[in-house]
């Protein structure tokens, strides 16, 4: 069932939810929503739905309504929809498309076209999400990059600017890494850099950003978090990263930690822990130096 793609199908009464279960439920995990908010609440809980049956005709908001709440939403906006509906005129469906939505399904429902319309889209957004993996991705250690992180974090930061929340970032650099490379060969390089991006996966909460800067630089976006509680947690990922050895190998990083400050943009707030981290590389390398913190 783990491996199953989630459907969400979204309709007001209690037969068409039947028969499009009957067609589905062998081959798809299923989420049933009988109106437009309860749609709207089970497509961000998990399992997120891969896809979206959605019933264009019922009561409070309409099938249209609840489309452009989904596509304006970026944790919704690419689940794919798939109307289905009585109405079958081609102004109907040409809005229904413009707004979003993949394809239309119109009633009386037929068991054959649902699961071949459903099954040719499913291998769609299978092949959109592998192209969208591989543009936000580090391809060596699968982390995010450095793009992505640009991206997010300022709508993360602006976010904790609203609701007044604190926000930190983690900027790390692997100690005498061109040494590593010029004794061991880049192959060993590589594999020093796949596992300490190992260590920062298992080590973040999922709603934190951990992403490959560049070369051997590494940034970790921690959602309400302030710098001591950052501190603390980036402590517990030197002391694995000094603790790896991959390959026989002994490696070590320096940290460099600032917390975001009112007005500050994702540039003021990288060089503060850059900064950072220049200190602790002069320092000695192998330690933490946090930015100076008007909240601390």
């Amino acid at each position: 069932m783990d491996d199953q793609e989630t459907i969400l199908i979204v309709d007001d009464t209690n037969t068409n939810i039947a028969v499009l279960g009957a067609c589905l439920q062998n081959r798809y995990h299923l989420k049933v929503a009988m109106d437009g908010k309860r749609c709207i609440e089970l497509a961000v809980q998990e399992p997120i739905p891969d896809l979206i049956l959605l019933d264009v005709i019922m009561p409070g908001m309409d099938g249209y309504d609840v489309c452009r709440h989904l596509k304006d939403n970026p944790l919704t906006q690419h689940i794919p929809i798939i109307f289905v509906t009585g109405r079958d005129s081609d102004d109907e469906e040409e809005f229904g498309l413009q707004l979003g939505a993949v394809d239309y399904i119109t009633k009386p429902i037929r068991p054959a076209i649902v699961l071949a319309r459903v099954g040719a889209h499913m291998k769609l957004k299978q092949q959109r999400d592998a192209l969208r993996c591989l543009a936000l991705h580090d391809q060596l250690t699968g982390l995010f990059n450095r793009h992505f992180l640009i991206d997010t974090a300022k709508n993360k930061m602006a976010r904790a600017a609203r609701n007044d929340e604190v926000l930190s970032l983690v900027m790390l650099d692997i100690d005498h890494f061109k040494q590593v490379n010029d004794r061991f060969g880049h192959q060993s390089g590589d594999t020093v850099l796949k596992a300490i991006a190992q260590v920062l996966t298992s080590s973040n909460r999922t709603e934190d950003i951990a992403a490959r800067f560049g070369g051997e630089e590494f940034v970790i976006l921690l959602d309400n978090c302030c710098i001591l509680d950052a501190a603390d947690k980036t402590e517990q990922i030197r002391l694995k990263i000094e603790a790896l050895i991959p390959e026989g190998i002994f490696v070590t990083a320096s940290f460099g930690i600032a917390e975001c400050q009112v007005n500050e943009s994702f540039d003021q707030l990288l060089a503060r822990a850059d900064a950072a981290l220049y200190l602790a590389k002069e320092q000695g390398r192998n330690r933490i130096v946090k930015a100076n913190n008007t909240r601390e």
